[in-house]
């Protein structure tokens, strides 16, 4: 059973503004547990890859603190990077380098003794076995992003940071990716994940942080937000249209389209089935038919918005 209570990374009251004044991080402070997997929300420009790149030893702070297993990222650099693997958005590598001697040289910057037969191993588990001996140019994008993640899994690092890394690859390696890093997790490392991909998250993750604006907006359990912001929207398509809603659907989140044509019932995305068969039930008693249907689910930026303006009002 692994200790999800434990501290593994903590972040304390970290901020980061730029010569031209721009605020990429306000005061962000965040305790992430030792084998959790934790999602990282936002737009583009939210300030998620700011604040990897301050724990990673990229990006320096303006203010602030960032301990890796009581190891100060900058006093403990070495120290607190080595427990550190990330796989950045961009496809940077060394073309004429072969994959074996790429992933077996990260291994090395790090300090670690050679070991063939750990090396093997992630290969094998991100299908890059049969292209060890190829040239980093001839690969496909694909195998690239795998190449990342091979490279920053290569000194078995206890915290592997994952910047996008669904973001335009294709279905099969997104597969194989969330079934390596649960493989991870059973082993006790600790996967952060940044991602716009709100299904992505819903799937993985233990936990779920919203960073807007360079500020963190809310982290909590996944299935407690899903509750609280993912709604799903039910249309349906009517045969004929009706000028207003059947009295029956009175006390239900339903909206009638101009034109009379669709019916649009929202509704939370936890539960509802009953609430669906109940008001088709009560269509169908009010003689109105429905020719066909379809459901959707609240998009990143309709939770975002929800999310701001309700802190907007609230501040």
């Amino acid at each position: 059973m692994l200790d999800g209570m434990q501290t593994v990374l903590r972040i304390e009251h970290v901020s980061k503004t730029y010569a031209s004044g721009f605020a990429a991080l306000r005061d962000v402070s965040l305790d992430i547990r030792r084998g959790e997997i934790f999602a990282l929300l936002g737009p583009n420009g939210a300030g998620k890859t700011t604040l990897i790149g301050i724990v990673c030893g990229l990006v320096n702070a303006s203010a602030g603190k960032v301990t890796v297993e009581g190891h100060d990222i900058v006093e403990g650099y070495r120290a607190a990077r080595s427990l550190i693997g990330l796989v950045p958005q961009e496809l940077t590598t060394d073309a004429f380098e072969t994959v074996w001697n790429a992933v077996n040289f990260s291994r090395g910057l790090f300090g670690k003794a050679p070991d063939a037969a750990h090396l093997e191993k992630l290969l094998k588990a991100l299908s890059l076995w049969d292209k060890r001996n190829s040239r980093i140019m001839t690969l496909s994008g694909g195998m690239k992003r795998r190449l990342l993640i091979a490279k920053a899994l290569s000194h078995e690092p206890q915290i592997l940071f994952l910047d996008e890394p669904t973001a335009g690859v294709d279905v099969e390696l997104r597969r194989d990716m969330w079934q390596l890093v649960r493989e991870l997790r059973a082993t006790g490392v600790t996967v952060i994940l940044t991602t716009h991909y709100i299904d992505e998250a819903e799937e993985m993750a233990d936990r779920i942080g919203v960073i807007n604006k360079g500020a963190l907006i809310l982290v909590e359990d996944k299935h407690a937000l899903m509750q609280k912001l993912g709604k799903k929207q039910l249309t349906l398509q009517l045969q004929q249209p009706i000028t207003e809603l059947p009295a029956a659907l009175n006390g239900r989140s339903i909206a009638l389209s101009p034109g009379g044509h669709e019916i649009t019932y929202t509704y939370d995305s936890q539960g509802e089935r009953i609430g669906i068969a109940a008001l088709l039930h009560d269509l169908g008693r009010a003689g109105v038919q429905v020719k066909d249907l379809h459901t959707s689910q609240s998009s990143l930026e309709d939770i975002f918005v929800s999310l701001v303006t309700e802190r907007s009002t609230a501040a």
